[in-house]
């Protein structure tokens, strides 16, 4: 009954005083005191059997047993109140003999405080059009905004000249107003000194924020900012509303914290900015609003970190960024969202010029998103999602992106025709993507899911790591030489997954539906594990090296679905090796070579099931190279032409070649089996056929099977292939006996 009895007393002795409170722990015989705006929360253990107290950032503990009673003071004679009536004021000050001045000049007032008194409390109400409030003080301080309401046409509403902390506290249930004008008075000159006035709300020294209460702050002047100390700016609770700033909303010379409460800017400036030193936001709700060029929504010379809170960022300047960090960014929890509806800028640059884009999120350094949910838009000329100079990695949380802005041609600072193009990320360095869900979409021409300078790593074997990637943009042509067969084009396509290194995938479900490319690397491309559906692409997979070791691969494309190339061209063999040694691969092609390399194919496992054009130009299999099948299973229909190839006899595994002289129609079977009726395959081509190659190690020497077409079956139909049914018959084609690695039927 103890635990229910103290939170019944905190609960019925809390009191409503705006004034400096204090709350007091009576543990056997003492008494404990703590000032309540310092104060988070009050919590249990699962026995509660221990208290535990949060105060200003520190969790003390109390043993339920020793605490008598939990009780709430006020000291009233720290109070100094100062009340405005437009061109009036009235001050009520009971430290006067102790230290504290506060001298009016109409509206005006100045509180100097040379009292070794911390936590003054300095209570302000009224209004004036045409006042002001300026503090110096030399211990912290607690500032009460009261329902306040102070324009000063001539320069900041309130200046704070002392470095010691204010707390501000806006009190519950009250609106508070602050406005400067344009045109600011030269500053006074102390000690030989002008006094900085930065702000609408300047302080020398650190801010904290509380409260219940709003403040809403009109900015109006042309070279400064909404809210700024010249050190740190903590925000706790209460509603600050920058309605205009021509600078910076909120500018905090050594970093900013949020731990609740909620901020809305809307500025001409950066929403927020930490200038040199960090950004941490783990609470509370943030909504800014941007449509200045080349300005940023929150921003920091060093590292951020996100840990929870609401984030909304609409930015539409040109060039403007929405989250900008010179070092790291963490992103651990919370909700981002936003738009980014600004152009690109083309910056003179050597021989040319140096495209700066508007991007939602530009890390300088290394970005990691850990528990974070990113949700942007962007529709700008060539605007980004999130670019990053250095690595990315994404263990939880999920990112959505859709943009739409377009991208065009120009001279680059090396005085090369070239082009801009958005993305939706952007990576210098390498891609880590471990877990959690991913959502990109692009639609601008020469628009892209991902483009990585460095290696792009999906999953770690164990983890299940989400991603859908769609580009639909038209490809960005640069420029084109030759004539006829021999002309090259030179553009920008839109890829849904890019690097300039290699590409591994360990596990993971992706998605991929591309205009272009579905996943591209200038190195290799490896998938040990995972499922990948490429529902839609010109060419599904493209690398130099390409290795596909386990998983699922389905792929569908206009093109090559497989192509292993350095991209050279040419018929003879470029060294580029496709090998697949185990998991499931199905490739269908309506106009390309599904299974092609310009080097070598070699197949030793899995299951490789493909379904080839209907075009007697392009095959099912193409190979500059040696075709080796050393294992697996392996089923490839497409049309028999003077193009068509199949595996090399030096393969170690007997391989069938079959070629119809007749076209055989789409959706009709082809079924092979043993003398004695074992099955070894049922396939239904879902495009026009007369040529079909089949390997496995069930097919053996020295036995004799019977090849079939037509007929139906009971079973299960996947990607033309099917399995765990029964066969009726239809037009017995050929009996043979297999004598040799590879065996060639005609009929």
């Amino acid at each position: 009954m103890r635990k229910i009895y103290i939170i019944l007393l905190i609960i019925l002795t809390a009191p409503s005083l705006f004034a400096q409170q204090y709350i007091n722990f009576h543990v056997d015989g003492s008494t404990d005191t703590y000032q309540i705006y310092e104060s988070d929360s009050i919590f249990f253990d699962a026995s509660y059997s221990i208290l535990y107290f949060s105060n200003y950032g520190t969790v003390l503990e109390y043993n339920v047993s020793s605490i008598d009673s939990i009780t709430y003071t006020t000291d009233a004679s720290k109070n100094v109140y100062i009340d405005y009536s437009e061109s009036n004021v009235t001050v009520t000050n009971p430290l006067s003999s102790n230290g504290v001045t506060v001298e009016t000049d109409g509206a005006n007032v100045t509180i100097t405080t040379e009292a070794d008194t911390k936590d003054i409390n300095y209570i302000c109400s009224g209004n004036t059009t045409n006042g002001s409030l300026k503090i110096y003080s030399e211990k912290r301080f607690n500032l009460l905004l009261n329902g306040l309401e102070i324009t000063n046409p001539v320069g900041p509403a309130i200046n704070i000249q002392s470095e010691k902390k204010a707390t501000i506290h806006m009190v519950s249930g009250t609106d508070n107003w602050l406005t400067d004008g344009t045109t600011y008075d030269e500053a006074p000159v102390v000690n030989g000194e002008e006094e900085d006035q930065k702000a609408t709300l300047f302080s020398e020294g650190q801010l904290v924020f509380i409260g219940g209460g709003n403040l809403t702050i009109n900015s109006y002047g042309d070279d400064q900012h909404a809210i700024r100390s010249d050190e740190g700016i903590e925000v706790e609770e209460g509603v600050i509303t920058i309605a205009s700033a021509v600078k910076d909303g909120i500018h905090a010379s050594e970093g900013f914290i949020m731990n609740g409460g909620t901020v809305n800017i809307t500025s001409d400036g950066d929403g927020i900015d930490g200038d040199e030193y960090n950004i941490e936001i783990n609470g509370g709700t943030i909504v800014i609003n941007s449509e200045s060029a080349d300005v940023k929504g929150i921003a920091c010379d060093s590292t951020m970190t996100i840990n929870g809170g609401n984030i909304t960022l609409n930015i539409s300047g040109d060039q403007s960024k929405g989250l900008k960090s010179k070092q790291d960014i963490y992103l651990n929890g919370g909700t981002i969202s936003g738009t980014a509806a600004g152009d690109v800028v083309l910056e003179a640059e050597g021989s040319g010029y140096d495209p700066s884009y508007c991007t939602m999120i530009k890390c300088d350094e290394n970005l990691d998103i850990d528990g974070a949910n990113l949700d942007f838009t962007t529709t700008g000329k060539a605007s980004r999602g999130i670019s990053c100079d250095g690595d990315m990695t994404i263990n939880s949380g999920t990112v959505t992106i859709v943009s739409s802005g377009s991208g065009s041609t120009y001279t680059n600072s090396i005085g090369e025709k070239d082009a801009y193009h958005g993305v939706c990320f952007k990576v210098d360095g390498d891609l880590t993507f471990i877990s959690g869900t991913i959502t990109l979409s692009n639609s601008g021409s020469g628009g892209k899911g991902i483009s990585c300078d460095g290696n792009i790593i999906i999953g770690d074997g164990t983890t299940v790591p989400v991603a859908s990637l769609t580009t639909t943009g038209s490809e960005i042509s640069i420029s084109t030489s030759g004539w006829g067969p021999n002309s090259s084009t030179d553009a920008v396509e839109s890829k849904t997954m890019k690097a300039d290194q290699s590409i591994t995938i360990n596990s993971g479900e992706l998605t991929i539906s591309s205009a272009d490319d579905g996943i591209k690397a200038e190195g290799t491309i490896t998938i040990n594990d995972g499922t990948i559906s490429i529902t839609k692409s010109y060419e599904g997979l493209e690398a130099p090296n390409i290795k596909i070791k386990g998983g699922s691969l389905e792929t569908i494309s206009s093109d090559d679905c497989i192509n292993a190339t350095y991209g050279n061209g040419g018929e003879s063999n470029d060294g580029s090796m496709l090998t697949i040694s185990g998991g499931y691969t199905f490739l269908s092609s309506t106009g390309g070579d599904p299974l092609d390399s310009n080097g070598n194919i070699t197949i030793s496992g899995g299951t490789v099931v493909i379904q080839g054009p209907q075009s007697n130009v392009e095959v099912g299999l193409d190979v500059n190279g040696t075709a080796l099948v050393n294992g697996g299973f392996v089923v490839i229909s497409g049309m028999n032409s003077n193009m068509a190839e199949s595996f090399s006899s030096s393969s170690s595994q007997n391989f069938l070649t079959v070629t119809s002289q007749q076209t055989i129609s789409s959706g009709t079977i082809i079924h092979l089996e043993k003398n004695d009726g074992t099955e070894l395959f049922t396939f239904k081509p879902s495009r026009s056929y007369s040529f079909l190659i089949f390997s496995s190690s069930d097919l053996a020497s020295g036995s004799t099977y019977k090849l079939y077409t037509g007929g139906s079956y009971s079973g299960t139909l996947e990607n033309g292939l099917y399995t765990d049914g029964t066969y009726s018959a239809g037009t017995l084609k050929k009996t043979f006996t297999i004598s040799q690695k590879s065996t060639t039927l005609n009929f």
